[in-house]
C-alpha cells in the first residue's frame, strides 16, 4: 500500500505530492520541521511541538503561525491512513513558493507536509549494552541563528552522524567553541552523577526538546535531583551515566564516548530508570486521547 501523506491540507498518496521549484525550503533552506512518535495512534505531545515550532518561527523571522498548522485530528488521520499505531511523524514547513506571482505580503503560501511512517527499528541490545558516541570537531554557537531551532538546514548534523557511523558510533556530540557540552546530531544529552541528572541549559544554545522537557518534568515527579548546567568533557567522562534521548529511541543509553568507558561501560540504573518512566507516560497519554 502506497503511503498516505497530508500537504497543505490535502490527504494524497505520496507518489502526488509535489512542491514548487520556487520553494524556499528547496532554494534556501528557509523552514522547520519537528520529527514526533505516535502511539495508540495519536502524537505524543503535539501542542508542545506546536508551540516550538511557532517560537523558532518568531525567533527567525518566518511567517509561520499555530493556525497554518494541522489540526490533531488531521494527524490522527493520517496515522490511521497508513494503517499505523505507533509511528514517525514529521511535519515540515517551509515559507512557500518565493516566486514574485505567488508571493502575498498579507498571508503567505506556506508549505506544510506531514508524514506518516514506521518507526526506525532499534535493536534490544541498544538498550541492554548501550551505544558507543564520538565528538564531533564541528561546533555549537551562540553566533548562529540556527543553533537552538530545528530547521531544514541540517545537513551539518547528518554530515557528523555519517561520520559517528564511519567509526561504529551511533551519535556525536557537539561542544561549544568555549568547550560547553551541548548535544548530539539528533538528541539531548544528559549525564548522571551521584544520583543527579544533569543536562545542558537551553543557552548553550540547544534545542528545546519535547523529550528533553519530558524527562525533566519526571525527574521532578519521582524527586530526581536535577541540574540544567554546563558541563564539559570531564564532567561527560566522569560521569557515572551517560544517556541520550530523543522522541523515536526515547532513551538511549552510552556506553562509551570514543576510547573512554562511562562508568564500568555498561547501562546503568538511572537510564533504566528513566527509559521506563518516560515509556509508561507516552503509553499513559497517548491512551487517553483515545
Amino acid at each position: 500500500m502506497e503511503s498516505i501523506v497530508l500537504l497543505n491540507g490535502e490527504f494524497i498518496a505520496a507518489s502526488a505530492a509535489t512542491i514548487s521549484i520556487f520553494d524556499g525550503g528547496f532554494l534556501h533552506g528557509a523552514g522547520l520541521f519537528e520529527t514526533m512518535r505516535a502511539d495508540h495512534g495519536h502524537v505524543f505531545r503535539l501542542q508542545p511541538h506546536f508551540e516550538r515550532m511557532v517560537a523558532s518561527a518568531e525567533a527567525l523571522g518566518l511567517p509561520i503561525t499555530i493556525d497554518a498548522l494541522p489540526t490533531p485530528a488531521d494527524f490522527d488521520k493520517l496515522i490511521a491512513d497508513n494503517n499505523l499505531t505507533t509511528a514517525r511523524i514529521r511535519m515540515t514547513v517551509t515559507v512557500g513558493s518565493m516566486h514574485p506571482s505567488d508571493v502575498s505580503v498579507d498571508k503567505p503560501a506556506l508549505t506544510v507536509c506531514v508524514t506518516a511512517s514506521s518507526l526506525p527499528t532499534y535493536p534490544p541490545e541498544l538498550y541492554a549494552s548501550g551505544m558507543k558516541v564520538m565528538i564531533t570537531t564541528y561546533t555549537q554557537s551562540t553566533t548562529d541563528p540556527l543553533m537552538g531551532h530545528k530547521t531544514t538546514n541540517y545537513l551539518p548534523r547528518l554530515l557528523a552522524l555519517k561520520k559517528a557511523r564511519e567509526f561504529n558510533c551511533g551519535e556525536a556530540f557537539w561542544f561549544t567553541p568555549q568547550n560547553y557540552l551541548a548535544e548530539g546530531c539528533i538528541s539531548s544529552v544528559f549525564i548522571v552523577k551521584d544520583n543527579a541528572i544533569a543536562t545542558p541549559p537551553l543557552d548553550t544554545p540547544v534545542l528545546p526538546s519535547v523529550t528533553r522537557s519530558a524527562v525533566l518534568e519526571i525527574a521532578q515527579r519521582e524527586d530526581i535531583e536535577h541540574h540544567e548546567k554546563t558541563l564539559n568533557i570531564n564532567d561527560v567522562l566522569g560521569a557515572d551515566e551517560v544517556f541520550i534521548t530523543n522522541s523515536s529511541m526515547q532513551i538511549v543509553p552510552v556506553c562509551s564516548v570514543e576510547k573512554t568507558d562511562i562508568g564500568d561501560g555498561n547501562p546503568g540504573p538511572m537510564a533504566k530508570r528513566l527509559r521506563q518512566l518516560y515509556i509508561d507516560l507516552v503509553d499513559q497519554e497517548c491512551k487517553a486521547q483515545g
